[in-house]
């Protein structure tokens, strides 16, 4: 009988974090047979539907609903003993199936406790950047040896950056003392994992990774444990929308090739009413043929506890400058919530005006769609300078842009400056296109067998099959491979129920898509964890 491994994936409840956590759990299983997974998912008091099942060997457990008002590391603490139930339950009925290990998110790493309590190896999924793990990282040993005030440094020397990085590029959570505490137990829970797989590839951040590989990182970081090994198995894509959006796809199927500028900025994006009539003069007076993903901001009160809504036609009608739509009616079209990734694959799409999320900056790539980076929140502008000053893959519109944690920004972008980021955007140097042209194609490569991210994805499950809970195999520190060529809690017995989605055959299985908008509101936790 061939050996088998179930791995338990605790993914934290943002939207794109979820998306990206289940996206992996299906490379895992679609790679082998022997694979199977159960994701435990923490709810939210704001959260909508029970999640539900679409994938065989995948197998969906909804966690008991959160108490409301609790900070969000309060609620991932608080699921512990509801963690250590359903572990418990799967360690008696896993009968050829033994439990391997637990998959974490990078922001869920105090499950780690859980997993050392049953004697299991922890991966902790990293869904943003290595650059960023890398940054982080060092910021945090920083922050150990004292120097704590990275607001008031003009830029700060990264060992795995090749510029300074100035302040204005730092995550908010790194720049705002009053989250101090989490900062360090983010730092600190990172380096307990046993490895960390990221969402990334060796081919785009090949310097940052190198680095990673010596033990040089280490004595410069002053870290007091080595670090834990890394697993770049990207690009991991949301790639599957069952929306109906043809109006949109019809429209753009009247577009010429590569013509038409895409203006998203992510699940939880959006803009008050002076920022929106500046990047509709932008518009108006470029000419440029566009596409705009225009949302309504959620109320002050609960800027983050809910995500932006889609506006009523009359009420663009009163926000949108007089006459926009009759001056802009041959070559541009304002939508509300958009299938970013179906639009970034149409022939027509030639630019992207983006926040610079991660999912979206893989996504962008991998389609070969050059973009502007305006970034607004969490890790963004942190992406936005490694997109612009390390890679040379995107051009500048505001990268210091930023919206605090009362949703408000810390300047107005004009529309003179949105306009020229448009046109720059359009005109991109050749060189910069052929270099994005050029990782576009790696990051389709890596995937394949022969690529480098097929490589660790099959190291990792070497691992998971073999070693699990042995502690990590000795090849997990071997250098990279080649870039491509061509017990309950006392009181569980009063805890609320934990669901499990099963199919009608029998098999238990989970969708990507169906389960992230089942639970939309959840992004607002990412942004809430990562403002300050």
């Amino acid at each position: 009988m061939k050996k088998a491994a179930r791995l338990v994936f605790i993914p934290f409840p943002g939207v794109s974090h979820l998306a990206s956590t289940l996206e992996f759990a299906k490379l895992l299983i679609n790679r082998d047979e022997r694979i199977w997974i159960t994701v435990l998912v923490i709810k939210l008091p704001n959260s909508q539907d029970d999640a539900t099942a679409g994938l065989e060997r995948l197998e969906i457990i909804n966690l008991p609903d959160c108490e409301s008002h609790k900070p969000i590391t309060d609620i991932v603490e608080q699921q512990k003993p509801h963690v250590k139930q359903v572990v418990s339950e799967l360690k008696l009925r896993s009968s050829g199936v033994p439990l391997a290990g637990f998959v974490v998110d990078m922001f869920c790493t105090t499950m780690i406790d859980v997993a050392k309590h049953f004697e299991l190896p922890s991966l902790v999924f990293f869904t943003s950047a290595l650059a960023f793990l890398a940054l982080m990282l060092h910021l945090h040993s920083l922050r150990e040896q004292g120097d704590t005030d990275f607001k008031t440094q003009d830029q700060i020397l990264i060992p795995t950056f090749a510029n300074p990085v100035p302040s204005t590029a730092l995550p908010s959570s790194v720049l705002n003392k009053d989250w101090d505490s989490f900062f360090v137990a983010f730092g600190r829970g990172l380096l307990k994992a046993d490895a960390i797989v990221i969402n990334s590839f060796q081919d785009l951040e090949s310097h940052v990774l190198a680095n990673f590989n010596s033990k040089a990182l280490s004595l410069s970081l002053s870290l007091p444990l080595p670090l834990p090994p890394i697993y770049p198995v990207g690009p991991i894509l949301n790639s599957n929308n069952t929306t109906d959006s043809g109006i949109i796809f019809n429209w753009l199927d009247q577009q010429p090739p590569s013509s038409v500028v895409f203006l998203c900025f992510g699940s939880m994006g959006s803009f008050g009413e002076d920022q929106v009539r500046e990047i509709a003069r932008a518009l108006q007076n470029s000419a440029a043929r566009f596409l705009w993903s225009l949302r309504k901001p959620p109320p002050k009160a609960s800027s983050f506890i809910n995500p932006p809504t889609d506006y009523a036609p009359s009420d663009l009608l009163q926000l949108l400058p007089p006459h926009f739509f009759d001056r802009t009616a041959a070559f541009g079209m304002v939508i509300g919530w958009a299938p970013q990734a179906q639009i970034l694959a149409h022939p027509a799409t030639g630019a992207f005006v983006s926040h610079c999320g991660w999912n979206s900056i893989l996504e962008s790539i991998y389609f070969g769609v050059p973009i502007a980076t305006w970034p607004l929140y969490a890790e963004q502008q942190t992406n936005a300078f490694l997109l612009v000053r390390e890679l040379n893959l995107a051009v500048d519109i505001a990268m210091d842009y930023r919206v605090d944690f009362k949703a408000r920004p810390n300047f107005l972008v004009s529309a003179d400056k949105i306009e020229k980021g448009i046109r720059t955007l359009m005109n991109m140097d050749q060189e910069t296109r052929r270099r994005l042209k050029e990782m576009s194609q790696k990051s389709r490569n890596t995937s394949l067998e022969g690529g480098s991210s097929y490589s660790y994805l099959g190291r990792l499950i070497d691992y998971i099959i073999d070693q699990r809970g042995l502690g990590l195999p000795p090849n997990l520190n071997q250098p990279p491979p080649p870039p491509y060529q061509e017990p309950p809690g006392p009181n569980a017995a009063q805890s609320p129920p934990i669901t499990v989605a099963q199919s009608p055959n029998g098999g238990v299985f989970a969708s990507g898509d169906d389960m992230s908008m089942a639970i939309y509101g959840m992004a607002a936790a990412l942004l809430l964890l990562l403002q300050f």
